[in-house]
């Protein structure tokens, strides 16, 4: 079988049979790849851990026909340790993952640039450089506009005015102004909108310090779940969300 190599973060796994399991991951050059871990989940296994979800490896496939087998797994950055020792940050992990699980699809182009934004962001998210939330909302965003879906921030995504802008709508684009909102519109202010900006841009130094607000945190959760065409199940098990 034809083999080729690359760098990845496990996404998630499922079992397969009594010994083997069957691990998504987000790999730099090839995109979102479903591959065979055999006998992964035996106690002597050869992978050891390092197929467990938020681990960055260093992986040889093997191309199959209907699925590849992961022949070699060496741990590049074992974010897993921490993240999953603390609940915010394996939260917010999870809404990492997911997120990108529905960004990149078979026919997906730029996983090269989603794959380094994940990366940074568990990164960040294991060091415990910013508060979880931040980091995850900023993600969401970045990802998304990664994807092709950049908010309007600046003007009416309408009608183009720069007056009066206190609404945020998905449906059309971003930013409203009054006269231009409607029954999904959410309804927000000048500090909302920077805010908004700082996690598109990652402007650390306007996000930290303080918490998100909750109208910041639903205009991301609308965002998101209206390009992505489902609820996200990471923003529903928290009442934070």
């Amino acid at each position: 079988m034809p083999v080729y190599s690359d760098e990845a973060v496990v996404l998630r796994t499922f079992p397969l049979g009594e010994a083997d399991r069957i691990v998504i991951m987000l790999t730099r050059n090839h995109g979102k790849v479903k591959a065979v871990a055999k006998g992964v989940r035996k106690l002597k296994s050869r992978f050891g851990g390092r197929l467990e979800p938020f681990m960055r490896v260093s992986t040889l496939i093997a191309k199959g026909k209907s699925l590849d087998v992961i022949s070699q797994a060496v741990s590049l950055y074992a974010y897993a340790a921490s993240i999953c020792a603390d609940y915010d940050l394996y939260k917010y992990a999870n809404l990492m993952v997911e997120v990108v699980d529905d960004i990149v699809g078979d026919s997906y182009q730029d996983s090269s640039s989603q794959y380094a934004l994940l990366i940074a962001a568990l990164s960040a998210l294991s060091r415990n450089a910013h508060s979880p939330e931040t980091i995850g909302m900023s993600y969401v965003m970045r990802a998304l506009c990664i994807a092709g879906w950049l908010p309007r921030i600046d003007s009416c995504a309408v009608c183009g005015t720069n007056e009066n802008l206190c609404y945020f709508s998905p449906s059309s684009g971003g930013i409203t102004c009054a006269s231009d909102c409607s029954s999904e519109s959410l309804r927000c202010n000048d500090e909302v909108r920077q805010k908004i900006r700082a996690l598109i841009q990652g402007d650390w130094n306007n996000l930290d310090g303080s918490a998100l607000d909750d109208v910041v945190v639903a205009c991301v959760k609308s965002w998101c779940e209206y390009y992505l065409e489902r609820p996200i199940r990471s923003m529903n098990f928290s009442d934070s969300f």
